[in-house]
């Protein structure tokens, strides 16, 4: 009897195979899948073998009709459509075939990309390389509308195909890939970036709708790496002379696939074509960015490397408005002071792009920080903002602007702050300012302006407090400065905030 209905399963099976194989999706489109609401949606996939006619394409109530290719290839475009929680069936229709993708949620794409602090899991295998709570997170957590997507680790010469599984927010699948048995914890682990963890759930919990969020991270890499070939059309010289040169095929051969560096792995645009070019031209918002240890000695060139990045990204996803909010990397054993500048300065050459200042939170024995929701927090306040109309009066952590040396004394002025506040986990007031006069030696500043507050013995004292957007310097080792700086010596953390308790990152007058 077993045998029997055994036979009968395998029978079903191979009838049901044949009428769906000559039908393939493309990557993003998958039981599960979340498309962009408000925005002309893309859907794409190819007749095997390739066939005449034409594909038909029914969703939300649209039916859309494309031609098949001479390769077997077809797109159509949906239009634009309101954010759903219904789970919906998209029907495909060609050569006599018909092929369902089920359970398809209409809301907020976002893609997260970068090296091991985007990578960095909600929860693994490892008791330092995971959020500190995402034990906890990945319990309580049951958000069935926010889905996302863990791609594989894999380069590639030229943009590669595979498929795509969308899981949910649910204790379930944020545990997927520890689960005994599933013969992946032995690998390392590949389980959900615990930056794009918290970022979807903060979108969530701000807008109510579906999220979804692909998460392509790989530890150890650099940006050359996950920048499109087309991102280095235009760009400056120096770049392209750097980093767009010819990629080699047999630079395959000997590497390691696990490995986080090395060889392949650094060339240009191939982690772009390995895990982020089979889901283009998907409609989706942007993208988050955390990444540049690896390029941490470049200074100003790693700015003009953020504009490729940001250039291949947009056309590559055929979107002008594609946001990119990226996040500066924290203190460590060192400042990271020429790439933290070139962060900011991107930031604000290109209008699609903000920062989010990590300055209070790094640890200096440790590169991969472990508190992300901070991290997704500051992130996502761009978001809410810039995308989504949410009546946030700063999302912008205070910028250097200009500075007036005058009797000994550096005025100095910045955007993005009302008033200041200093906190410091020692309570000193000593926030890491620095001045140098002529000969180039840099020394420990004070601030001058302080509020004045009186003090249990009557006498005025300096409060944790700066009225205004000034800050007033001095060094009585300095008569007559030239030069400042924040955050410029080793083992230094960031300690003044504006009053949206968002923080000042390093920087030094030119």
């Amino acid at each position: 009897m077993e045998m029997k209905k055994t036979m009968l399963a395998v029978m079903a099976a191979s009838a049901v195979l044949p009428m769906l194989a000559g039908i393939e999706m493309g990557v993003p489109f998958t039981d599960g899948a979340v498309l962009q609401r408000g925005m002309k949606v893309p859907v794409w996939g190819k007749v095997t073998p390739p066939a005449d006619g034409n594909v038909k394409v029914e969703f939300a109530g649209q039916v859309k009709t494309a031609a098949i290719g001479k390769d077997g290839s077809w797109k159509v475009v949906l239009d634009p459509m309101e954010a759903s929680k219904e789970g919906r069936v998209l029907t495909v229709g060609a050569a006599g075939e018909t092929l369902k993708v089920k359970d398809m949620l209409v809301g907020e794409v976002w893609f997260a990309s970068g090296q091991s602090n985007m990578e960095c899991p909600i929860w693994g295998a490892s008791s330092r390389y995971r959020d500190m709570k995402g034990g906890l997170m990945t319990t309580m957590t049951r958000l069935p509308f926010v889905r996302y997507v863990k791609c594989e680790r894999k380069w590639s010469v030229e943009p590669r195909a595979f498929s795509a599984k969308w899981c949910k927010f649910t204790p379930e699948d944020l545990q997927l890939f520890y689960r005994a048995g599933s013969g992946l914890e032995a690998k390392g682990g590949v389980h959900l970036s615990a930056v794009a963890f918290y970022y979807a759930r903060e979108l969530y919990l701000a807008l109510d709708i579906p999220i979804g969020i692909v998460d392509a991270s790989w530890g150890g890499t650099n940006i050359d790496a996950w920048t499109p070939r087309s991102g280095y059309d235009g760009c400056e010289d120096s770049v392209k002379e750097t980093a767009a040169y010819p990629v080699k095929a047999d630079w395959k051969k000997g590497v390691d696939s696990k490995g986080p560096i090395g060889g392949a792995h650094q060339q240009p645009t191939v982690l772009f074509n390995g895990m982020v070019a089979p889901f283009a031209p998907m409609a989706i918002r942007g993208f988050i960015w955390y990444q540049g240890c690896h390029n941490g000695g470049e200074g100003d060139m790693y700015r003009a490397k953020l504009h490729a990045l940001y250039n291949g990204w947009s056309r590559e996803f055929a979107n002008p408005n594609l946001r990119l909010y990226l996040v500066q990397l924290a203190p460590y054993r060192h400042n990271w002071l020429g790439i933290c500048m070139a962060q900011t300065m991107f930031a604000a050459e290109e209008k699609n792009a903000a920062v989010a200042v990590t300055a209070d939170v790094g640890n200096f024995v440790d590169i991969h920080p472990n508190d992300k929701e901070i991290v997704a927090k500051r992130l996502a306040v761009h978001a809410l903002k810039r995308d989504y109309g949410f009546a946030i009066p700063e999302d912008d952590s205070p910028v250097f602007k200009s500075v007036e040396f005058k009797d000994g004394k550096a005025t100095v002025s910045f955007d993005h702050v009302k008033d200041w506040y200093v906190y410091a986990a020692d309570r000193s007031r000593s926030p890491a300012f620095e001045l140098a006069g002529e000969d180039g030696a840099w020394q420990p500043a004070k601030i001058a302006n302080y509020r004045q507050t009186k003090g249990k013995d009557g006498k005025m004292q300096d409060a944790d407090f700066i009225d205004g957007p000034v800050i007033v310097l001095s060094s009585d080792k300095v008569p007559a400065p030239v030069k400042v700086r924040y955050m410029g010596q080793p083992g230094t953390a960031g300690t003044l905030f504006n009053e949206a308790s968002l923080p000042l990152g390093p920087f030094e007058s030119r």
